[in-house]
């Protein structure tokens, strides 16, 4: 990313010191109220920190850690909402700010509710995502789970597993099999909270019930939520939008609850839509690029035999063979497609030969890839690449073999002295693709 991480302060609240940090200088200030746990210095780690200089790029971040989590002072028991409440305020103040949009993320959702009520001359707007205004089940809120259904899924699905790489089953199911996001979330829940104070906070946030202070919410207001959320109910987010005064309400297609670690910018252009009323255009960067495509062969069949738990190994030990051999060529890692990796390089001798010794490091470890690559003019739209450069890649990869990287004539003929061999694969139609284009197998 292109901004450093700031420097972590320390707001005094009461008795307890609250870690903050402040990044950009936009026209306005923007203070994420985060979820159960957080800690600061993962912000700046991948994947999180596209969304936080997104956020940055919008306006002035103010990011905190609530106390007894992250770089915040520990504390006996976790605080009641008012008393955090008087944190965002001293953080605040500590900040410089005099006025702010807030943030408020799942668990931090409630807060920021409170706050926007209480102190509307110091909230420009509120903006919120996967928030809730009761946690468990009332006779008329009858779509959260009970207590019962709270405590059981607290004690037999997160705290066996926190600090483990499988909160991310839960939390991004639609990225579970990625496995820099899974260290990511075990490292930050490690960090965030201990064990202990982690079920403190979920027994206290059994009991939060803002119902009765939204119709008091008089500072414009967004509500975002994913359809199919896995850990909140869409109603929760519905029913927000129908109680607060003039709130607009915005639904994502989606199963993911963590949205900011997986895709956050659609709900990133809702938000800088919202609170500046100018929704952001992406200007393509046209480049010339050697693009590539893996995919690894016959992946249902092998994930049948080998088992879930198995198969997920073997697919993070695939990840993390294919990046190191990107680094190891100067590949730039766009995206995981599906079991496989789109990435880009500045030369197309360096893509085959990352393409070939991808091919033989995963067989090391008994998994069998196909690769396409394709030299050609591409559109670069934030951190993602598109245009037709991108779809002859992808044909030219999915016709290749088992075990085989495929090209395009337009590689083969820029790679020429390179001692780089190829035989001819014939003449083919890429579907999409006009005319008919000649490809070449690598090797002898």
């Amino acid at each position: 990313m292109t901004l450093a991480p700031p420097q972590v302060r320390y707001a005094k609240s009461g008795d307890v010191n609250i870690a903050y940090a402040v990044v950009g200088d936009g026209p306005f200030d923007l203070l994420v109220v985060p979820g159960f746990t957080s800690h600061i210095d993962m912000s700046w780690e991948r994947p999180l920190d596209h969304a936080t200089e997104r956020m940055a790029s919008i306006a002035r971040l103010i990011l905190f850690d609530k106390r007894g989590t992250g770089l915040s002072d520990p504390v006996d028991d976790p605080p009641p909402l008012e008393v955090r409440m008087d944190d965002v305020r001293a953080v605040m103040d500590a900040a410089g700010s005099d006025r702010a949009a807030l943030f408020g993320i799942s668990e931090g959702g409630a807060m920021a509710m409170l706050f926007a009520a209480t102190y509307p001359e110091r909230t420009r707007a509120l903006v919120t995502w996967g928030a809730m205004a009761r946690t468990t089940y009332a006779p008329d809120y009858t779509f959260a789970p009970t207590v019962e259904t709270y405590l059981e899924a607290a004690t037999e699905l997160i705290l066996p597993y926190w600090s483990s790489d499988l909160g991310a089953e839960m939390y991004t199911p639609s990225r579970a099999d990625d496995p820099v996001l899974r260290a990511w979330a075990a490292k930050e829940d490690r960090l965030g909270a201990s064990l202990g104070m982690l079920l403190k906070i979920v027994t206290m946030y059994m009991e939060v019930d803002v119902r009765d202070i939204v119709s008091s919410i008089t500072v414009p207001t967004l509500i975002m939520q994913a359809h199919g959320d896995y850990i909140v109910n869409v109603r929760h987010g519905r029913w927000l939008a129908e109680h607060i005064p003039n709130a607009r309400y915005v639904e994502f297609p989606g199963i993911d609850h963590a949205v900011l670690l997986v895709d956050p910018d659609p709900v990133l252009d809702e938000l800088e839509t919202f609170l500046t009323g100018v929704r952001p255009v992406a200007e393509p960067e046209r480049v010339l690029a050697t693009i590539m495509f893996t995919d690894i062969v016959s992946s249902t069949a092998k994930q049948a035999e080998l088992g879930d738990r198995r198969w997920l190994d073997l697919l993070a030990s695939h990840h993390q063979v294919v990046r190191e051999q990107l680094d190891r060529f100067r590949g730039v890692e766009i995206k995981t497609v599906g079991d496989g990796f789109l990435a880009t390089f500045d030369g197309p001798a360096r893509a085959v030969k990352c393409g070939e010794a991808i091919v033989e490091a995963v067989h090391a470890i008994g998994v069998e890839v196909r690769v396409g690559i394709h030299s050609g003019e591409i559109e670069r739209v934030g951190e993602d690449v598109a245009g037709i450069g991108v779809h002859i890649a992808s044909r030219v990869g999915a016709l290749a073999a088992p075990g085989e990287v495929l090209v395009s004539e337009t590689v083969k003929g820029l790679v020429a002295g390179s001692g780089i061999t190829f035989v001819e694969r014939g003449e083919y139609e890429l579907k999409g693709v006009p005319d008919r284009w000649r490809l070449y197998r690598v090797g002898a």
